[in-house]
């Protein structure tokens, strides 16, 4: 198809949480404003980037159970992330590649086959209203298109009429098979919480619970005890922040966090693991491993290279 030809997608069937994602809204958290964006940042640009999109591009992020969906025009698409069984009027077609949705045909999303949530881009990007410069979905405060809310059947979704650039490839994330081995920063509550408590963060697994969301991962693990309480004054809340409350039960904050948080955090995922940690499910599990900044600096180096197809992926 011609590029910046633009098309209507129309939904046939949701999936049980399918949202528009783009980065999110930066620089608005300070006034209370949630930042949203993508569970699995890599595999959103990875996407957009095959389809020959701005790596901030508005595209569909697929949870769980995927779509099925329909184009009124020729679309080039994209699928990153997640390993789905693609079909586009029953025959097969591949992540991590483009392809062409042509006019009047069916996208489905059938068996999910491993990881938790994959990125559909379309060229030209999703073209829906912008809040606080950003089309991303923020379910808790029905912030975004679409009244903030997830897509529904019979939702219609504007595909924008830009140009797109070229497609470029990259390495696909090496997804968790039901495990993932997130590597952490201390954070600077370290002090209130025990040496034994980093000791069982850091040796212990931790299930994902059935409570789990875009907001956070509550997980089952050890308790991780305080030295003097759980409870600090409130604070900003960085993505991959790692909350311990009173129960000792650690809570991993994630895309759709509040803007601020109130109990002491003990440790911080490296952002070139978060997309690790995105493409879990509840039952899975997470193994922390302490690392140094250097090592943090270089892994996320190592991951914005495998994006641009300079290197291999990372191991996760």
């Amino acid at each position: 198809m011609e590029r910046g030809v633009s098309a209507t997608i129309s939904v046939v069937r949701p999936g049980i949480l399918t949202t528009v994602q783009d980065r999110g809204r930066r620089g608005y958290q300070g006034l209370g404003v949630p930042v949203a964006g993508p569970m699995d940042w890599y595999s959103h640009q990875l996407a957009n980037q095959l389809a020959g999109n701005d790596a901030s591009a508005a595209a569909l992020e697929v949870t769980l159970i995927g779509p099925e969906l329909q184009s009124d025009a020729d679309v080039e698409c994209a699928v990153a992330g997640a390993a789905f069984d693609l079909t586009i009027d029953g025959q097969v077609v591949s992540s991590d590649r483009a392809f062409v949705l042509p006019a009047g045909a069916r996208l489905r999303f059938g068996a999910r086959r491993r990881g938790a949530r994959a990125t559909l881009a379309f060229a030209g990007g999703i073209d829906v209203p912008a809040t606080f410069g950003s089309r991303a979905t923020h379910l808790v405060s029905r912030m975004g298109p679409f009244g903030g809310r997830q897509l529904t059947a019979g939702d219609r979704v504007t595909i924008g009429a830009r140009a797109a650039g070229t497609p470029r490839v990259g390495a696909p994330l090496p997804l968790p098979d039901g495990h993932a081995r997130i590597r952490v920063l201390p954070a600077p509550h370290r002090a209130r919480f025990t040496d034994r408590a980093w000791t069982l963060l850091t040796g212990s697994r931790f299930l994902v619970t059935p409570q789990s969301n875009r907001m956070g991962y509550r997980l089952d693990g050890p308790a991780l005890p305080h030295v003097s309480g759980a409870d600090i004054l409130s604070e900003a809340t960085p993505i991959g922040s790692i909350q311990v409350p009173s129960s000792g039960q650690a809570i991993l904050l994630m895309a759709d966090r509040q803007t601020t948080g109130g109990y002491a955090v003990i440790a911080t995922a490296i952002t070139a693991d978060l997309p690790l940690a995105g493409q879990l499910a509840p039952g899975d599990s997470i193994e922390f491993i302490a690392c140094a900044r250097d090592e943090a600096l270089e892994a996320l180096r190592e991951r914005v290279a495998s994006l641009a197809g300079d290197a291999g992926p990372v191991a996760g």
